[in-house]
């Protein structure tokens, strides 16, 4: 065995290629390391010496000679998520075409799980960051700031954060929700539920408190209910505080508010869901009462997935473009990277909204 090739056996050194293919270890270095000028020719052999010794670039030690480590770090909330693993999904794909691993770590919207994963990124030298963050003011981003210090370049995606001069690449979300929100109206209902609102303790009991309980809590929540407020303005249908879920964004929350709004005297007789656990919550609900969709309460939901059109009825559903989310997320990110200047604006992505069957007139009408 080679005396510099220590206890890693089997394990080739970049001394041993450099033999191999007959040049100087500085050129294979800097052949295998992706960095300075090699020649075409001395690149092949040693990329051939390469291939015949079975060697593999150490990533973290290339990093620390090159400051490159071909890797992206992107923190969501649950890579269980349907809606998130499309992203990530999005992400990857760019990013392998472009040469650059992900590394992917969920938060579970823990604002200090989203801390400790920003370290550990920044400590694996990552060349950059995408983020769903669960930050929502300035007092809670010292994490992103302290990346970007260190001349990280961050894209957010999903959510935006007004504190922070970033890229974020979202979807529609307002005109998203004022779309399906008026095509219920335009069937004739007038008292619509929204689920879910913000995670407030008590419901406020304005407009106005609504607005700025939202404007505490995630950004794309805020954007969907102002969506909703927009469409009840537009046909001139008084706000009702009554019709709009608050409280934790669990399932089983979500099934206890609709079944609070159907017991109220003038009960709703549609319902918005902004989240796929909102949706089930709501259906389970409407299935306690006895009652059916669309015959009794018409809904309509956000994030579109393969079960919502297998139901009975169809759901009507907003699709989010999630791979195009992740792409356009990495290709900011990757344009920065490679010395493109940022842009630092909203990279807005039109979202569709898909009519199947559960939507029709109120009872009666």
């Amino acid at each position: 065995m080679p005396a510099d090739r220590g206890q890693a056996a089997g394990r080739p050194t970049i001394s041993e290629v450099a033999a191999e293919a007959g040049v100087g270890r500085a050129t294979a270095a800097r052949t295998l390391g992706g960095y300075g000028y090699v020649s075409p020719e001395l690149r092949e052999r040693v990329l051939a010496a390469a291939a015949k010794l079975g060697y593999r670039t150490n990533a973290l030690a290339r990093s620390m000679s090159t400051g490159v480590s071909h890797t992206l770090g992107v923190i969501v909330a649950d890579i269980g998520n349907p809606f998130f693993a499309g992203v990530v999904r999005g992400i990857s794909d760019t990013s392998r075409a472009r040469g650059f691993d992900t590394i992917v770590l969920s938060t579970y919207e823990d604002l200090d799980e989203e801390v400790a994963a920003t370290n550990v990124l920044i400590d694996k030298r990552v060349d950059g960051v995408i983020i769903a963050s669960a930050a929502v003011d300035r007092g809670e981003v010292a994490h992103i700031r302290a990346a970007m210090d260190r001349g990280i370049p961050v894209v957010l995606v999903d959510r935006a954060i007004a504190s922070l001069d970033l890229d974020a690449v979202v979807i529609d979300n307002r005109d998203a929700a004022r779309e399906a929100v008026e095509m219920l109206i335009a069937a004739g209902h007038r008292r619509v539920g929204f689920v879910w609102g913000p995670p407030a303790a008590e419901a406020p009991a304005t407009r106005r408190g609504l607005l700025t309980e939202a404007s505490r809590n995630l950004w794309t929540d805020g954007e969907r209910l102002r969506g909703y407020l927009d469409a009840l303005d537009d046909a001139r249908i008084p706000f009702d505080p009554e019709l709009v879920m608050v409280g934790r964004k669990t399932e089983e929350r979500a099934t206890q508010e609709v079944a609070r709004m159907l017991a109220l005297p003038d009960r709703m007789t549609a319902v918005f869901c902004t989240e796929t656990d909102a949706v089930t919550g709501a259906l389970r609900a409407l299935r306690a009462a006895g009652l059916s969709c669309p015959r009794d309460i018409a809904l309509i939901g956000f994030d579109d997935s393969s079960w919502a059109a297998v139901m009975e009825p169809p759901l009507t559903m907003i699709e989010q473009p999630v791979h195009q989310l992740g792409a356009k997320a990495a290709e900011v990110l990757l344009d920065t990277f490679e010395g493109a200047e940022p842009r630092r604006e909203m990279h807005t992505l039109r979202s569709r909204l898909v009519v199947r069957s559960s939507v029709a007139p109120p009872p009666g009408a």
